[in-house]
């Protein structure tokens, strides 16, 4: 080995990572290697195998696949079931290969190449970036990468039908703006647009609209554009305007399905091709058809309690209609079950959206000009915040949030129970309302989170809220000021549960002295009193005696300590404490 190569080789300790930078002690790195090899491979992770050379057209594959997926790390010198077996001398200059990568790339891919000493072997770490458009080899090799139904990656043909989805999924075009230039005048249904006009009065759209021809207004609402002369819809404007016919044939993905279960028993089960708007209020008219209500007294005041919130299925719904892939075969369903509600549509979140960033992340659509239709129209939230009104109709009521969770890369589905209301929080909620106005979000799901599990920290609370620890602190010493709260502790110890106000409303004025501890004064007779009896006491019994965590229970005893009431013994974990003599 040549350890004055350009990319800086040193044939040195296992426990070194090499790069054109030099040589760096490994420390973590090793342990991130062990993590993935661990791991195994999957979308975003590929092993390769180095032993007899990897072709250059195996290795740029391999690149321009996780590039045009989710971008992510090949480890070159690794078997397939995660054994090292080390680089072949070939590709010990690891700047060799980022030179590969860019001058056999189209358009030219830059990766970052580091070499790595990992038990006695050399291994390359390739770093692949996600790629905002499709790259292929410079021979026209064009791939993406998947996973098998057992789990496994592989990397197939990124066929030219898919590439509107990637496209439309990275923000780079807007399916719904194309023109449908095969589609003629004849094909569209005038009917659809009295169903626009009534809508933006029914949901309170733009009033400006109502004053426009059929033409201006398909033209204002880019519904349809001139086409050398002619004027086409667009797949926005067949989605509303279109007959039904039309719609089977020029766009087959287009499907809806209302279906309501009881046990294993099919009650309903309605498929719907007609368009969007009229789809819409059929489907909204069925769902309305099961909500039931009853009503509590608030103040002065009787509100309603139904089993699901009308606006939360509305945003949920035209969330799937607006956002759905319209190139990708499935039907967006609408399903009722004892479980409650649960919306799906086909299509995984744009580009930029997780499940960890949903409640921050700007608002984006597939389908842009579809999107800003059915905002003008009024039929969704023109802010683009719907999913806030989804958690606030199931949060406010004390239900558990909506679920993502069985979200994919090919489909978002939504999860709403209908489990009991929680009477007091809503009461809670809708005098907060009255008083003050509506409760941010934010605000919601703490307070729901804390009914839940009762004491929380900032840490604890800040994935829920999904922002950072400042922005959750300080909605929590809001909350804290409004009454709704009681801090407990200080720094990042500081906990917090309901205020003992919020417990009294809700007749649990024994629940709050359990979760919100003893007062300190208690806390030092408690543990006087341990020691009284079992003659010592350690930092865990008192964690444990007065519901502390380590940090609160050290400052409660050396409190004591510095106050002469107790005596500290021992060295580390032999520490104790006793009173004097």
């Amino acid at each position: 080995m040549d350890k004055n190569s350009a990319s800086g080789f040193y044939n040195g300790p296992a426990k070194m990572r090499i790069t054109g930078k030099g040589v760096n002690p490994m420390g973590s790195y090793e342990h991130d290697i062990e993590s993935l090899l661990q791991i195994g491979e999957g979308l975003t992770l590929e092993f390769k195998s180095d032993l007899k050379c990897l072709s250059d057209h195996d290795l740029l594959a391999a690149v321009v696949s996780l590039a045009n997926t989710e971008g992510g790390d090949i480890l070159l010198g690794v078997e397939d079931h995660g054994e090292v077996t080390g680089l072949h001398k070939n590709h010990m200059n690891v700047a060799g290969i980022q030179s590969l990568v860019a001058n056999k790339t189209n358009p030219a891919l830059s990766v970052r190449v580091e070499r790595i000493a990992f038990h006695q072997h050399m291994i390359a770490r390739i770093y692949v970036p996600k790629s905002r458009q499709l790259v292929s080899t410079s021979e026209g090799l064009l791939l993406r990468r998947r996973l098998k139904l057992d789990g496994s990656p592989e990397a197939v043909p990124f066929y030219p039908h898919e590439f509107i989805q990637r496209q439309a999924s990275l923000g780079l075009v807007d399916p719904s703006a194309m023109v449908m230039e095969d589609v003629s005048a004849e094909q569209i249904d005038p009917l659809q647009r009295h169903r626009i006009r009534n809508a933006i009065k029914k949901y309170g759209g733009d009033p400006s609209l109502l004053a426009l021809a059929d033409e201006e207004l398909e033209g204002a609402l880019g519904l349809s554009r001139n086409v050398n002369g002619v004027r086409r819809p667009t797949i926005a404007g067949l989605l509303l305007l279109g007959s039904e016919d039309s719609l089977r044939l020029h766009i087959p993905a287009y499907e809806v399905a209302f279906q309501v279960l009881q046990g294993t028993d099919v009650k309903v089960n309605e498929f719907y091709r007609k368009p969007l708007l009229e789809t819409f209020e059929e489907v909204e008219l069925l769902f309305k058809a099961r909500v039931e209500e009853e009503e509590i007294q608030v103040g002065l005041f009787r509100v309603p309690v139904p089993n699901f919130d009308r606006r939360a299925f509305r945003e949920a719904f035209v969330n799937a209609l607006v956002h759905r892939d319209y190139s990708r075969l499935g039907a967006v369903h609408v399903k009722i079950s004892d479980d409650g509600l649960s919306i799906s549509n086909p299509g995984g979140f744009v580009d930029g959206v997780t499940l960890e960033n949903l409640l921050v992340a700007d608002p984006r659509s597939r389908n842009p000009l579809l999107a800003d239709v059915i905002k003008r129209i009024g039929l969704a939230e023109r802010t683009g915040r719907g999913i806030d009104r989804i958690y606030e109709g199931m949060l406010r009521y004390g239900r558990p949030a909506p679920d993502y969770s069985m979200s994919n890369e090919f489909t978002v589905s939504v999860q709403m129970t209908n489990s009991v209301p929680d009477l007091d929080f809503l009461k809670m909620v809708v005098e907060q309302e009255d008083r003050l106005g509506s409760m941010p979000i934010d605000s919601l799901i703490i307070l729901s989170r804390l009914r839940e599990e009762r004491r929380l920290t900032t840490v604890d609370l800040a994935p829920s809220v999904q922002k950072p620890e400042a922005n959750v602190r300080a909605t929590l010493e809001k909350l804290v000021e409004t009454g709704f709260l009681e801090p407990h502790g200080t720094g990042r110890g500081r906990s917090y549960t309901l205020s003992a106000a919020i417990y009294r409303k809700a007749g649990k004025k024994a629940e709050y002295i359990r979760q919100a501890g003893f007062a300190p004064f208690q806390q030092e007779q408690m543990v006087l009193s341990y020691i009284a009896k079992h003659g010592v006491i350690k930092r865990a019994d008192v964690m444990e005696l007065c519901h502390l965590d380590g940090p609160q229970a050290y400052r409660l005893l050396k409190k004591l300590t510095d106050a002469g009431k107790i005596i500290k013994t021992g060295k580390r974990k032999q520490v104790a404490y006793t009173i004097y003599a």
